[in-house]
Formats: structure tokens, sequence, C-alpha cells
């Protein structure tokens, strides 16, 4: 498989393609099933979207997450991308594959985050709730009764990112989940963001109960790669609209 020259026919941007190439050498399966993808084909691209006269256009927005927020599955192009061509807000995309939210390492969301500049005139900020504290056992936690944040746990992590975005920028925070997938793990993750939010306040995209992402047989084909990861018409055409109306509310509100 000559990949330079599919990337090029599917319309890929030329900035993602090294880290591709880095994949393919790591992921050769995979990739290989993510470039043959119905849903990856080149009228699903972000360079076929087409800008709107949206409300979210120059809005600043700092993403914080892994391969979901990244675009694993839809050759680097997430939602983040598509809110960028199509609404044309200015977007921060921190998101390294494979990361959690807990503090295990220096790509874990909470290294990560403090090892950012501080970018000037965020107005919103995104949260990834990753698949990947489910997937390699992260110990979940408990929400905090003071300052004090256990950060090698799900829940402490979140609380510290919370409060570090507070405290820098002072703007909304979103916070969303995958839909539902097998993992019981992950489904008391989403059950305890949902306590969290009582306490911080957040916008929570929260997929994982919506059944308008319980995909029939033919739209799952289209729609994702795998059970966690969109397609780039998984992106497009089913997540873009929630995140869109998502971000609204938060400025509307």
């Amino acid at each position: 498989m000559n990949l330079i020259q599919v990337f090029d026919n599917l319309k890929v941007p030329e900035e993602n393609i090294p880290e591709l190439l880095e994949f393919a050498g790591q992921h050769e399966d995979f990739l290989s099933k993510i470039v043959k993808a119905s849903g990856n084909q080149v009228e699903y691209s972000v360079s076929g979207t087409q800008s709107t006269n949206s409300k979210l256009v120059d809005k600043q927005i700092a993403f914080l997450g892994s391969s979901v927020t990244y675009g694993a599955g839809a050759l680097s192009e997430s939602f983040v991308d598509y809110l960028r061509k199509k609404d044309g807000i200015y977007p921060f995309k921190e998101a390294v594959s494979g990361t959690t939210l807990a503090e295990n390492g220096d790509n874990s969301y909470v290294a990560r985050l403090e090892k950012l500049p501080i970018l000037e005139n965020i107005s919103a900020f995104v949260l990834q709730l990753s698949t990947n504290d489910a997937k390699v056992d992260i110990p979940l936690g408990k929400i905090s009764e003071s300052d004090k944040y256990d950060i090698t746990t799900s829940i402490g992590a979140i609380e510290f990112i919370l409060e570090y975005v507070k405290k820098t920028w002072n703007c909304p925070v979103l916070i969303y989940s995958n839909p539902s997938f097998d993992s019981e793990k992950y489904g008391k993750l989403v059950e305890a963001t949902k306590e969290l939010q009582k306490k911080w306040k957040f916008k929570f995209l929260n997929m994982w109960d919506d059944k308008r992402f319980d995909y029939n047989e033919k739209d799952r084909q289209l729609y994702m790669v795998d059970d966690i990861h969109p397609t780039r018409a998984g992106y497009k055409m089913s997540w873009l609209p929630e995140f869109e109306k998502a971000l609204n509310d938060i400025y509307e509100n």
C-alpha cells in the first residue's frame, strides 16, 4: 500500500501525514482498516466541509483529550477539526492517543495540562472523559471534600483539571463522554461525572446515556471504525451537531 498516495486521495491534511506514517509503523492493521472504512472516504473529509454563518465563529476553545479528541479512527480529523472548518472556531487541540485523565506518566491529561503555555483569550475548555482510564484500570476515586485531589484517580484528576481551568482562564467547561460500549468501569465514570457536575456546574455532553448513539448496523458501519473511535462520517454527521449545540448553550447561558 502506497500510503502517501492513499492519504492524498483521501485529502488528508499534509500536517497530519508524519504522525499517520509513524502510527502505521506501530498499528499497520488498524490503519489499513481506517483507510478502507466507508465513513473515512473523501466525501466526509474536513476539506470537503462547508463553512457556515455560525455563532461560534472566532471563539477560541481549548480541547484536552486522548484518541477520540485526536481523531485516531478518522485519519486524525476529529470533531475539533470540523468545528474549525464549519463553525470558524480557533481551536487549541491537545490530544494524545492512549492517555488517561489520571496521573500515570508524562502524557496523562494532568501532566500535559500543567505543561501547556498559558493560552490567552480561551473562552471555553472541552475535556474528554477518557476511555483509557477504564481500559487500563485506573482507580475511579471519589469527590473531594477539600481542595486536595488525588490525581492518580480519574475523579481526582478531573477535579484538579476543573480547578486549574477555573484559576487559569475562569471559562465555561464542557466535558463529554463516549457513546455506550462494553465497559462497566466507563459507565461508573460517567455516573461519577454526573455527581461531579452538581459540584462544579460544568456542561456535560453525555453521549453514553443518549440512545441516539445506539446506532443500527448500517449507521455503525458508516460512523464507527470500532466500538470507541468514530470515522470522519461519525464525527461530521453524528457528533458535530451535538458539540455545536452544547457549545452554543455554554455561550448563551
